[in-house]
């Protein structure tokens, strides 16, 4: 009997022993597994950060746009004066200068006009009449000049006599002109020149209206029969008594105003003038 019950004694304690060995592999094989995974996962992450970390680099390596610098406005240099329509220096402004015009723009010789300038850094006003933006070739030079960088003035469509038109009319000249250019360089003509000079109070009301500068001239020559010769016009333009400090000289889109544009230029440069900006003129928006 005591053998039989040492005999069962001895079975259950193998059977506890043999239990506990289970539990215990099972165990050890739970957390193999789960070593195992973390093991798998961990190159997952770090590549996934070595990735991260290569982004980061490369977006600050790219090189980001700078922001475009704000154009500030150039304090005015010069003043028009109305009463003779010449420019006054305004501060330490250089008094020996003038200002370069031309109507008419764009006919037949404006493009060779703005092309002679430009060489010679010459800035200038190209006043335009709508009848010479007719065509897509006319507006096509028109774009020539603006892109050039010369301003562009309102000459009227019709080059209409403005005294001798109703206020109805007169605006339509100076308006649809107006909108046309605008249409054509992408903004409208700063200043404003009436045909043969003749102004009316409207005209000058509406301009002003319109942010337009209102401009004469103090002399021109190229429309007088003696003066339709390159010669004649250079040596009239530079040496005539109405040269002074700040004059407005009107010129015309003419064939031999072209050709004596450059000896104007070389003559005027000679007596020591230099050009006026139109951009540098007080109350040019």
């Amino acid at each position: 009997m005591i053998h039989a019950k040492w005999f069962v004694l001895a079975a259950g304690l193998a059977l506890l022993t043999a239990c506990s060995e289970e539990k215990t592999n099972t165990g050890n094989n739970g957390q193999a597994a789960e070593t195992e995974e973390s093991a798998a996962a961990a190159p997952d992450k770090a590549e996934e950060e070595e990735k991260k970390i290569e982004v980061e680099q490369a977006e600050d390596t790219v090189e980001k746009p700078e922001k475009e610098p704000v154009e500030l406005a150039a304090e005015p240099q010069y003043r028009l004066n109305p009463q003779t329509w010449s420019l006054e220096p305004i501060g330490e402004a250089p008094a020996e200068a003038v200002l370069i015009t031309i109507d008419d723009a764009p006919d037949d010789h404006s493009v060779e006009m703005a092309s002679v300038l430009k060489d010679r850094n010459v800035p200038a006003i190209f006043f335009v009449n709508g009848h010479f933006l007719d065509t897509d070739e006319e507006k096509a030079n028109l774009k020539k000049i603006h892109e050039m960088g010369f301003a562009i003035g309102n000459h009227t469509s019709t080059h209409a006599n403005l005294k001798t038109i109703g206020e109805e009319e007169q605006r339509e000249e100076i308006l649809s002109l107006s909108e046309t250019v605008e249409q054509i360089i992408g903004e409208k003509p700063k200043f404003f020149r009436a045909p043969n000079g003749s102004n009316t109070d409207f005209s000058k009301e509406l301009t002003a209206q319109e942010g337009m500068l209102l401009m004469n001239w103090s002399y021109g020559y190229d429309w007088e029969k003696q003066y339709m010769d390159p010669a004649a016009l250079a040596d009239i333009m530079v040496n005539t008594e109405f040269l002074r400090n700040g004059s407005n000289l009107l010129m015309h889109d003419r064939k031999w105003t072209a050709e004596a544009l450059p000896e104007i230029i070389e003559g005027l440069q000679a007596k020591g003038y230099s050009f006026i900006d139109p951009k540098e003129i007080e109350n040019v928006k």
